[in-house]
This record gives C-alpha cells, sequence and structure tokens, in this order.
C-alpha cells in the first residue's frame, strides 16, 4: 500500500457471465479487482441462475474461469453460497474450506479473501473463516474508514458501486486522510449501457486523479 496515495480497491461477487465485460472495462483500464466465487455452484459449463429485475443471470463455465479471470484476484465467497450463521459449525467450515481448496487448486493462486455470503456473519462463523487460512473476509456493511478493520475478519467496504453517494464518500475518505477506498458489487447489477458507461467514467475518474492507486485487497494486508 502507497501511504503517500488513497488506495483504491474493489470486489465483485458471485462469477456471472457479465464479469466478463467488468474484466475488459477494468483491463482497459488498468484497473485492479477482487472477484469473489463459489467453487460448488459452477458447472462445467455455463448455467442460467436466476432473473434480477427481468435480466437473466448466467453463472459462468468452470472450464472457461481461470483463462477469464487470468491476471485478477480470486477470493473465496464459500462452496455454495449459503448462510453461513444458520449452519452447523462444521458444515459451516465444511463451506469454508472447501471453497477456498478448490479454488486454490483450480487457479493455482493463493486465495487469501473471503466474502461472507449474504454478508451474513458471527464470531464463531468469524473465527473459522480466520481458522481456515483467510487474511480478511468482507461484510456488505458500509463505513468512512474501513481500512485498518478493527477485525479482519469483519472488513467493512465504503460503499456499493452504484451508491448515489459514491463520490461524495470518496471526496470525504481523502479529506480526512483515509488510507484507502474500497468498493464493491455484482457485475449483474448493470444492466443498461448507461449503468456500463457509468462503472467506466468512475475508472476513468480514479485514474485521473493523481491521488489515487489501484491495489488487490490482499495488498493492504
Amino acid at each position: 500500500m502507497n501511504l503517500n496515495k488513497m488506495t483504491v480497491v474493489q470486489c465483485w461477487d458471485d462469477g456471472v457471465t457479465a464479469d466478463v465485460r467488468v474484466m475488459e472495462i477494468l483491463r482497459k483500464h488498468n484497473a485492479k479487482a477482487t472477484f469473489n466465487l463459489n467453487a460448488g455452484l459452477h458447472q462445467p459449463k455455463r448455467v442460467p441462475c436466476w432473473v434480477h429485475l427481468g435480466t437473466e443471470v448466467v453463472r459462468l463455465g468452470w472450464d472457461e474461469v481461470p483463462d477469464l479471470y487470468s491476471g485478477f484476484t480470486i477470493a473465496n465467497h464459500s462452496l455454495t453460497h449459503p448462510d453461513l450463521t444458520r449452519l452447523p459449525l462444521d458444515d459451516a467450515r465444511r463451506e469454508i474450506r472447501e471453497g477456498r481448496e478448490r479454488l486454490q487448486q483450480h487457479f493455482g493462486q493463493p486465495v487469501s479473501g473471503f466474502a461472507y455470503p449474504g454478508g451474513a456473519y458471527s464470531e464463531p462463523v468469524m473465527e473459522l473463516v480466520r481458522e481456515e487460512g483467510h487474511v480478511y473476509a468482507r461484510t456488505v456493511l458500509n463505513v468512512a474508514h474501513p481500512f485498518p478493520p478493527a477485525n479482519a475478519m469483519a472488513f467493512h467496504s465504503c460503499c456499493h458501486f452504484l451508491a448515489p453517494d459514491f463520490w461524495e464518500r470518496y471526496e470525504h475518505a481523502k479529506a480526512v486522510g483515509a488510507p484507502a477506498f474500497y468498493f464493491w458489487g455484482h457485475s449483474y447489477e448493470l444492466l443498461t449501457e448507461a449503468d456500463w458507461a457509468g462503472f467506466a467514467e468512475k475508472l476513468a475518474l480514479f485514474n485521473a486523479d493523481p491521488d489515487a492507486v489501484w491495489a488487490d485487497i490482499p495488498d493492504l494486508f
């Protein structure tokens, strides 16, 4: 982390086909990002999964993801995306452990991050995530100053990428000297060409800011 700059980090959940376009935009703007995946939910080929606001969401095929995500950081989103707080601890541990192991084997890279499915976490689940080798675990809560977190197993973001006050939060973080600005989202939430253009513009504006520098989330730790 560059202490003289505002470190900007981002992550995207669920491993769906809209990630392909997100990655194209990220590469165009030389931006870094982490993708949180559920290793147990991907079939060999693409599979339709649900409908979001009238748009079909398709999960990426397991066979294609190593090449598609090449150059980006992969994090664990559990094996099958259950509410971990509602599972017996042994089952929750299996979800956390096997999710990480499969991702590491499939991508050939260390997996040090975790994102709680549905944002649900508890003290016992946090401890399981820590015990299974993760350096941080992301919630869906938003705070003004996410880094350094009081507990790395409850790493909150600054905001969702579609937050109406996105830039106000960023400017506030800069004004108070926060070391990092962290945003997250789901690529399937980009529904229109205007949405996609807005996302590309965000990256361009970060690049135009001499105080901003992209980083991968594990770099913070």
